[in-house]
C-alpha cells in the first residue's frame, strides 16, 4: 500500500507539470538553430570535396552557418502559401529567394566584415561575383529538396519532441542553444 500511495503523489506530481506547444516564434528560434547547423553541415561537406579536407566553415564559434538558418525561414515563409505538388512554382521561387537573399547577404557581410565570404567571379553569369547561375540553380534543388522532404522530417521530430519535454525546460534549452551560438565559450567550438 505505501507504493501505491508514492505512485499516486508521483501522478499528482507530474499532472502539475505543462506540456504544450511551441509557439510560432519558438518555433523559428528551433528551426534556426537546426537549419544553421544543417546548412554548416552542407558546407563542411562541399568544402571537404574541393579542398580535400576539412575546413571550418562560416564565422561563429560553433558548428553553425546562421545564413542557412536564415535562408530555411525565409524558404518557409515565402513558400507557406504553395499547395503541395507545385514543385515548378516551388522550384523558382526557392530559386529566387535564395539567390536574393545570397546576393544581399554578400553584400552586408563584406561591409560588416570587409571581407568577401564568397566570391563567384569566375563562374557564368555572375552578379559581381556575389550569385551566379549555377549556384541559383542549385539553391532552387536544394530548396525544393528541403521544403518536401527535411521540412517535413524535421517538422514532424521537432512537433514530436516538443511534447515530450516541459514548456519551462524547453524555453531554457532554446535559449541556451541561440546563445551558445554567438558566445566564444559555446559547448560546441571548432
Amino acid at each position: 500500500m505505501k507504493y501505491l500511495r508514492g505512485v499516486e503523489i508521483l501522478n499528482e506530481n507530474l499532472a502539475l507539470i505543462k506540456y504544450e506547444k511551441l509557439t510560432t516564434k519558438e518555433k523559428l528560434i528551433l528551426y534556426f538553430i537546426v537549419y544553421s547547423f544543417l546548412g554548416w553541415c552542407l558546407e563542411t561537406i562541399y568544402a571537404y570535396f574541393v579542398f580535400g579536407h576539412f575546413v571550418k566553415r562560416g564565422f561563429l564559434f560553433g558548428p553553425i552557418c546562421p545564413i542557412y538558418g536564415f535562408g530555411a525561414i525565409l524558404l518557409l515563409i515565402s513558400l507557406e502559401n504553395i499547395e503541395k505538388g507545385h514543385n515548378l512554382k516551388k522550384f523558382i521561387i526557392a530559386m529566387l529567394v535564395f539567390t536574393i537573399f545570397e546576393y544581399f547577404a554578400s553584400f552586408i557581410l563584406e561591409i560588416i566584415f570587409h571581407q568577401r565570404w564568397w566570391d563567384y567571379s569566375t563562374e557564368f553569369m555572375n552578379l559581381q561575383g556575389r550569385v551566379c547561375l549555377a549556384f541559383s540553380i542549385a539553391w532552387g534543388v536544394i530548396g525544393l529538396i528541403f521544403i518536401n522532404y527535411i521540412h517535413p522530417f524535421v517538422k514532424k521530430k521537432l512537433d514530436s519532441l516538443s511534447m515530450q519535454i516541459p514548456v519551462k525546460i524547453k524555453r531554457v534549452i532554446i535559449y541556451l542553444a541561440f546563445r551558445s551560438m554567438f558566445n566564444r565559450r559555446c559547448f560546441f567550438c571548432c
